[in-house]
């Protein structure tokens, strides 16, 4: 299909790039990657007046460690260098594992976890894990900067609480706290290049061997990331065991709400919400145990 004829801004400056997406208006789209943007231009399933690119500002590709502050991700850094990115693996393993699943090499090399979470795909591999570390979106606009709880930004599929005219500038994850380990798991029919059937992102922060706190966020088996709240409960206050990370699993199940489509059966997304739990619910207690 032929692309669409637009207009094409490449601005230098955030003010200049928030000014430009107030003078289009609703015409206008963002692109940091473009690897779903031009994928849904080329298909005509998009077809905006003017394309902002925001890769020519500077900052907006920054990657920050700090040990108090946490994890920034600015909005232009690509997946493949979150993936490999040195402190990131060593203090963020599961931030860095989720980018390295994210679609292929090519589209890592493209895409930005930015574009990934302002997509608002049920499947977004970044999702769960940032929203259970308590990420929150860097949001700049008309009124200034604001900072968004994760949990609270998708709305349905390819919907966020962002408001016209505003810009995501980054992604901030806050450190973890004494005792926490996290992991990221994902499925998908080829295991390499597809889109995840589910994937899973759990945080537990441990006491000894007693769960203090939990968060479990499921992809693609609900509209938005959903957070499965009643197998958190399950764990929390509780002593570890085998048996206690089943029973959870079993819960994250039961919470599901998967639909049948092209890449699995809502069957058997149910029953994978529980395997991959249980992987992640392992795997972070042991990183807990690493802390």
């Amino acid at each position: 299909m032929r692309m669409p004829k637009f207009e094409y801004h490449a601005p230098e400056t955030l003010d200049a790039a928030l000014q430009l997406l107030a003078e289009k208006g609703a015409g206008a789209h963002l692109l940091a990657g473009g690897t779903d943007l031009v994928v849904k231009m080329n298909h005509g399933m998009l077809k905006p007046k003017a394309v902002i690119d925001l890769k020519g500002i500077p900052d907006l590709n920054t990657i920050e460690v700090d040990p108090q502050k946490g994890l920034t991700i600015g909005a232009t850094a690509l997946l493949a260098e979150v993936a490999a990115h040195p402190d990131i693996l060593r203090d963020y393993p599961a931030v860095a594992y989720a980018a390295n699943k994210t679609a292929n090499v090519q589209i890592r090399n493209m895409g930005t976890v930015a574009g990934n979470l302002c997509n608002a795909a049920p499947s977004a591999d970044n999702a769960p894990t940032l929203v259970a570390m308590g990420g929150e979106a860097v949001l700049v606009g008309p009124k200034g900067e604001r900072r968004f709880p994760l949990d609270q930004f998708f709305k349905g599929p390819g919907q966020t609480a962002m408001e016209p005219g505003e810009i995501m500038t980054a992604i901030h994850v806050p450190t973890p706290p004494p005792g926490a380990g996290i992991s990221y798991q994902h499925i998908s029919a080829r295991g390499k290049v597809d889109i995840s059937a589910v994937c899973v992102g759990v945080m537990v922060t441990m006491d000894g061997n007693v769960c203090r706190e939990a968060a479990i966020v499921l992809g693609a088996v609900a509209p938005i990331p959903l957070r499965a709240r009643k197998a958190e409960g399950v764990l929390r206050g509780k002593e570890w065991s085998a048996e206690l990370a089943r029973e959870a699993a079993a819960a994250a199940e039961a919470e599901a709400r998967p639909i049948t489509d092209v890449r699995a059966s809502a069957e058997y997304r149910k029953q994978m919400v529980a395997v991959l739990t249980r992987r992640a619910l392992e795997e972070a207690r042991a990183r807990a145990a690493k802390r």
